[in-house]
């Protein structure tokens, strides 16, 4: 699946709640992101191509005053999750207004988990 996208997605430390906007029901909760689509580990499978308004939680974020962000999507995948009572569920975002665009990346910023070592100082040495 990773080589068929356009951007590389950002694993997130900040696992925001995705609703249906409509039905006001949890999907699940945000686990990457990028500004062409998100993927969403949920309770349940979704359709493929299922349309749907999303609604994301949005973390706190500097410079930004909104709480959340309602997205057009689409499900373009659907496959269970390593742990079997979950399911990834990938949407692909319809579309996406320039305020949006500085959100999504406001938040891949500052909640992106980086697999980075420490920086810790050298070890002295034993002598």
């Amino acid at each position: 699946m990773q080589d068929r996208r356009k951007q590389p997605r950002k694993n997130l430390m900040s696992y925001s709640q995705v609703f249906d906007l409509y039905e006001g029901r949890l999907i699940g909760y945000l686990g990457d992101l990028n500004l062409l689509g998100a993927m969403v580990i949920g309770d349940e499978p979704m359709s493929l191509d299922t349309k749907l308004t999303a609604s994301i939680q949005l973390p706190e974020l500097p410079n930004v005053s909104a709480t959340r962000m309602a997205l057009p999507v689409r499900v373009a995948w659907c496959q269970q999750d390593l742990s079997p009572e979950f399911f990834n569920i990938g949407f692909e975002f319809e579309l996406v207004t320039d305020e949006q665009k500085r959100i999504i990346e406001a938040v891949m910023e500052n909640y992106e988990f980086r697999r980075e070592s420490p920086n810790y100082p050298p070890r002295p040495e034993v002598g």
